[in-house]
């Protein structure tokens, strides 16, 4: 097959809507918060978003805001993807970076990591079996709802980049993104819409 033909599959990425937690600015790995109501409308919202596409396959994190994000959004049957779990904030799961900060004002958990928690690398080899499981699947649009340091670290792993490069890439409560291509070169098409 000419190079040209090869199909070059989108991954559209949904974060879940507002938590009690993100909302306050607190890290929230695994700890299985539920939306808060403006999460829910979030959702909803960000269903028209999505309405227009037809996606091949809509894969959630099995954390219950992502699941239910994924329901509002229009994706009751998502398969739910273990893959797609927030980060493993280990000692500093509930906490937040400014009060983290008060005792290391250089901290960033893109460089200093979590204590006792998964290690960025560890994220990225997750983020790295998403990414070949759509590069492969043959398919044209597939939808992931997930977390807001996953889908970072996601993205920079897409476009080919050391995960902390994920810093770069800020993304709202129930936003949408698409990565896709310019040409043969992994690409952002749309983000935080």
């Amino acid at each position: 097959m000419n190079a040209a033909h090869i199909a070059r599959p989108q991954l559209w990425i949904l974060r879940h809507g507002e938590t009690e937690w993100s909302k306050s600015g607190q890290y929230t790995g695994l700890t299985d918060l539920p939306l808060t109501v403006e999460g829910e409308q979030q959702a909803v919202e960000a269903r028209k978003v999505l309405d227009s596409v037809d996606f091949d396959l809509v894969l959630t994190s099995p954390l219950r805001r992502a699941r239910r994000t994924a329901e509002l959004a229009g994706f009751p049957d998502a398969v739910h993807e273990p893959l797609a779990v927030e980060w493993d904030y280990g000692d500093y799961e509930g906490i937040s970076s400014d009060l983290i900060r008060k005792d290391n004002p250089d901290y960033l958990i893109w460089t200093h990591g979590v204590p006792n928690g998964e290690k960025l690398q560890d994220v990225a080899a997750r983020a790295d079996k998403i990414v070949a499981r759509v590069l492969e699947s043959g398919l044209d649009n597939v939808l992931i709802v997930a977390h807001g340091h996953f889908s970072r670290i996601l993205t920079a792993r897409w476009l080919e980049l050391a995960p902390e490069e994920g810093r770069h890439f800020i993304l709202g409560t129930a936003k949408v993104c698409t990565l896709g291509w310019d040409k043969r070169t992994p690409a952002i098409v749309r983000w935080g819409l």
